[in-house]
């Protein structure tokens, strides 16, 4: 009885660590494109106002706010973009490596 509960314990911790790389891995990812979705189309958003738009294009402050916001949106949508590119090949990368074990 206790030789078939050491040996379920050492399996367990095995299947853990196979899967706590793909975890650690997609949260990661997670991680890194929640920072760049907060951060880049806010960073975009005001330095595309201040020096694109009013700075060198000389527009005044109401039409650079709506160009900006421009900007800004379609910041979001390239990193959305850019997430579901890289969430897919993961994904499919994960699905191969599985499939041959």
């Amino acid at each position: 009885m206790e030789r078939y509960d050491k040996a379920a314990l050492n399996a367990a911790p095995a299947l853990d660590l196979r899967n706590e790389g793909s975890l650690t891995s997609t949260l990661r990812t997670l991680l890194f494109f929640t920072a760049l979705m907060i951060t880049l189309p806010i960073g975009l958003y005001f330095s595309s106002k201040a020096y694109i738009f009013e700075g060198t294009l000389g527009m005044s402050n109401k039409d650079s706010y709506f160009y900006a916001a421009i900007v800004a949106v379609v910041t979001v949508h390239v990193v959305l973009a850019l997430f579901v590119y890289v969430a897919w090949n993961e994904g499919t990368r994960q699905w191969r490596e599985g499939k041959q074990d």
